[in-house]
């Protein structure tokens, strides 16, 4: 996907993109909802350079100055007759509270209705994260579950699976206001 928006471009990764998808991959605050931990800088080249072949990472770069903000991830989930398409974003906080995750996140699920012809799209997110979740509402997608401990992505001292609720959001084609 290629695309612009008033202030942002979304793109393919380029391999230039590692130091700033080390910035913000290799904070730990950053990465908290995510299945891994910080990045290295050897590890954020290396999955820099599996997006680069990877089309579900959308790379979302200001226009007036090119800087790699954050990404985008969507995929096409179930199965293909469904239509069904699912959306998760990481962005980097130095760029926060300016509106520019929730311009992103627009562009692509509109993409995926107008585009690639979705049905319906989802999204999850913990529900401690309220800013991730405040940004689904706010661009009209409905919270249609809260599952408990539905997900694990570290263990704790005993060596048990930490567990993690996660809200599901979802919106139609009919819906959509893009």
């Amino acid at each position: 996907m290629r695309t612009t928006t008033p202030r942002l471009t979304l793109r393919p990764f380029t391999t230039a993109d590692a130091p700033a998808l080390h910035a913000y991959l290799g904070d730990p605050e950053v990465v908290r909802f995510e299945p891994y931990g910080p990045l290295s800088a050897q590890e954020a080249e290396t999955e820099t350079q599996r997006r680069v072949d990877d089309p579900r990472f959308i790379a979302v770069e200001r226009t007036e100055d090119r800087v790699l903000i954050g990404h985008v991830y969507r995929s096409l989930t179930e199965l293909a007759a469904w239509r069904t398409w699912t959306v998760g974003y990481v962005f980097n906080p130095e760029f926060g509270r300016r509106g520019y995750a929730t311009e992103a996140v627009r562009a692509v699920i509109d993409d995926c209705f107008r585009v690639q012809g979705a049905h319906r799209l989802t999204a999850q997110c913990d529900p401690v994260n309220v800013r991730s979740w405040q940004l689904l509402e706010r661009l009209g997608l409905r919270r249609e579950g809260h599952e408990l401990r539905s997900a694990s992505f570290s263990t704790g001292p005993d060596g048990e699976p930490v567990w993690h609720d996660a809200y599901r959001y979802a919106v139609l084609a009919e819906e959509w206001r893009g």
